[in-house]
């Protein structure tokens, strides 16, 4: 047990949520954790789609700007995550072991790394504006919405980097109810904003970006007070900010995958923007729509996920591997069972649900409605590869977790996009996830059975030292 003093808080005390994390019984200690980050997943999720919908009122190419801009956001975010989630699973993994100060070092480091990253990305991001926005596969009618919409959110950068890397590092201390107040109180914002900007005040889509602009900005307020002002939580402190090769080489190698897997999926849409440029801004909105309805309901699952994640760290941490395991299964069963209900469900009121934003455009409902069926039909398969690579991160598994991390949205998605979409047209669009999912599970697989062998070598060496 560590020689560092517990701090007595409302939650029991450093040890004691050690403690709980390394003994405590998995069915309850990993739905108590993951709760409150479902909630914070699916009320982001939640304000995303708020944004779609109201813009979809406005036009169709506007509803294509959301969705163009949104692979840039996804860029924020991934960067956000790769620093978050990089520092965070090592950080937790240091008080697993019980190293207090060091974890205090990473936490300070982390933050003050995104805040100046993400304030030279947003500045040069504005400067280039209109070059990105068609990079990002606008066409010229989508064009002038994308701009209106990226200006604030580029402007809102900083904030949002700081933002996705507290609330990682606080899932991963174990405080997931506490992150959840500054994402939650954000996003809640964002929805009551948005159409009292976008329609009350007459700001179309410009409204949109600036409301979830200021949504960052209350939730990134929001994380910095509690980090700082609660004693359970590590906090943010100049002092403590120390960068160096060797802890960002450990960063990257931990945060590879959240890079990988979020940014891929943004240059995967990037590409799906430029191959659907030949069917027109119906085509390009239809399938920004389904990529917000089926990210709701993948939220919720990588919600569940963050809650693995840190018993999955502290737990490697101290070397208890079988509880690893049992805690991965536990996930995998549990979101395989939700989701192919929610699959059966969705896949009846597909097209009701497109409709509920361009219930006008009978184009964007048809496309839409049978590329939602497609992907519905293969989101059973998410549980599993989401907790395969929350695994690998969580543990340090590099390498592996990265493999894992880009395949679904990106070393299988891209090539399908590619290969089948002038074969098969618009079908070729609508099917590539699908069938991305498909593989991703198979290599999933491959990668999960030989990390299970090395932890029973691990587990052996464990002992036999131990009984020296």
């Amino acid at each position: 047990m560590s020689s560092v003093n517990a701090k007595k808080t409302d939650d029991g005390g450093e040890e004691n949520r050690r403690e709980m994390l390394l003994t405590g019984e998995i069915s309850r200690i990993i739905p108590r954790l993951a709760a409150p980050t479902i909630i914070s997943m699916m009320i982001t999720a939640i304000y995303n789609m708020a944004d779609t919908f109201f813009v979809s009122q406005i036009g169709t190419s506007a509803s294509g700007a959301v969705g163009v801009i949104f692979s840039a956001m996804a860029i924020i975010q991934a960067l956000s995550f790769t620093i978050g989630m990089g520092s965070g699973n090592y950080m937790a993994r240091r008080l697993g072991a019980g190293q207090q100060k060091e974890g205090e070092t990473i936490a300070s480091t982390a933050f003050f790394t995104g805040l100046i990253l993400g304030t030279c990305l947003g500045l040069v991001c504005l400067f280039f504006i209109e070059p990105i926005v068609m990079l990002l596969g606008a066409t010229e009618t989508i064009r002038p919405y994308a701009v209106q919409y990226a200006q604030y959110i580029f402007l809102a950068t900083p904030f949002m980097m700081c933002s996705f890397i507290m609330n990682n590092l606080l899932r991963l201390q174990g405080l997931a109810a506490v992150a959840m107040i500054g994402i939650t109180s954000g996003g809640i914002l964002n929805i009551i904003l948005d159409p009292i900007f976008i329609f009350g005040l007459g700001m179309g889509i410009s409204g949109a970006a600036i409301a979830t602009g200021l949504s960052q900005v209350v939730s990134f307020t929001i994380l910095l007070f509690e980090s700082n002002r609660r004693k359970e939580c590590i906090s943010m402190r100049l002092r403590n900010f120390k960068p160096s090769l060797h802890f960002y080489g450990i960063m990257l190698n931990g945060g590879l995958p959240s890079l990988g897997r979020q940014g891929m999926a943004s240059i995967a849409t990037i590409v799906l923007n430029t191959m659907a440029h030949p069917y027109g801004d119906a085509a390009i909105a239809a399938m920004a729509i389904v990529n917000r309805l089926t990210y709701f309901v993948n939220s919720a699952v990588i919600g569940v996920g963050q809650g693995f994640q840190p018993v999955c760290g502290f737990s490697y941490g101290a070397k208890e591997y079988e509880r690893v395991r049992q805690a991965y299964w536990f996930c995998v069963k549990v979101t395989t069972v939700i989701l192919v209900l929610v699959g059966v469900a969705g896949f009846l009121v597909s097209g009701s649900l497109i409709a509920l934003f361009r219930r006008d455009d009978a184009e964007v409902i048809a496309i839409g409605t049978l590329a939602l069926r497609l992907q519905l039909a293969t989101i059973w398969s998410f549980g599993f590869y989401t907790m395969s690579s929350m695994m690998t991160q969580s543990i340090g598994f590099g390498v592996r977790a990265t493999l894992i991390a880009m395949a679904r949205q990106g070393l299988f998605l891209i090539p399908i996009l590619l290969i089948a979409t002038p074969s098969l047209g618009l079908l070729g669009i609508q099917a590539a996830q699908p069938i991305s999912d498909i593989l991703s599970v198979v290599l999933s697989a491959c990668v999960v059975r030989g990390v299970f062998r090395q932890f029973a070598l691990l587990a052996e060496e464990r002992d036999c030292s131990g009984n020296a």
